[in-house]
């Protein structure tokens, strides 16, 4: 089990925002984590990169905790946040650097990948360049590149289509399919859901703090009656608490 989250209640200050939330995510699995907005998805991805701390429930990433084994728990993750986060002072190349000390990797390892990826993003000939020269995508697609260069176990990707071109989201489906062939887990909170109909594995669906359904898209149409319907039908009829009871 790459990730397994069990009874998780958690959120901000005392007020619990998720609700018993219960999900895992097998190695080499495309999980669609799948909600409307306040549904809980960015705080279910926070507590699982220890930025928030549950109220109860646990979080156990290949056996490791947060709490006995922060290091090593945390070198088997790697985020690609909604909205990039970028050092203003750090060009690309340092940006790259900084990633590789922090997962303590070999750069002479790391380097062709990294190089590899910039060339697929087009960002080769921009390695010396500042964050404020570059575009919201350009900055999206850095992101992409330091947390698909490391050997993170688990990569959390969170609403990662906005902001890039359809030739940006077409390579990086392309590359979660590479990750996920090593045995990499992948769990992808999405709005664009027939994007994640025609690529997840799994899927989880989040509503007011709670997990509404999960399982493949079979699983879901058979659990509510939803006989050939899409994943977009499926979550708006759960969403408004549409049943088929």
């Amino acid at each position: 089990m790459a990730l397994e989250i069990k009874n998780l209640v958690g959120g901000y200050s005392q007020l619990p925002v998720l609700k018993d939330v219960s999900l895992a995510v097998q190695p080499g699995e495309l999980v669609g984590l799948i909600g409307l907005n306040g549904a809980g998805k960015s705080t279910t991805l926070n507590h699982i990169i220890g930025l928030l701390r549950p109220f109860s429930g646990s979080i156990t990433l290949n056996g490791l905790t947060l709490q006995k084994n922060p290091e090593e728990y945390k070198k088997q993750i790697a985020y690609v946040p909604e909205t990039p986060i970028l050092y203003d002072e750090l060009t690309l190349r340092e940006h790259l650097e900084l990633t590789m000390m922090a997962y303590q990797l070999n750069p002479d390892e790391t380097w062709p990948r990294a190089k590899k990826l910039l060339k697929l993003f087009r960002l080769d000939n921009k390695l010396d360049w500042f964050p404020a020269n570059f575009s919201k995508g350009m900055k999206q697609k850095v992101m992409i590149c330091c947390a698909f260069m490391t050997n993170a176990k688990l990569l959390i990707v969170d609403e990662p289509f906005y902001g890039l071109d359809p030739l940006a989201v077409h390579d990086l489906l392309n590359l979660i399919a590479e990750k996920k062939k090593a045995g990499v887990g992948v769990l992808m909170s999405t709005h664009v859901l027939d994007t994640a109909q025609r690529y997840c594995d799994r899927f989880v669906l989040l509503a007011n703090g709670k997990v509404q359904a999960h399982g493949t898209l079979d699983e879901l149409r058979a659990a509510g009656d939803y006989d050939g319907e899409s994943l977009d039908e499926i979550y708006l009829q759960l969403a408004k608490g549409d049943h088929h009871e």
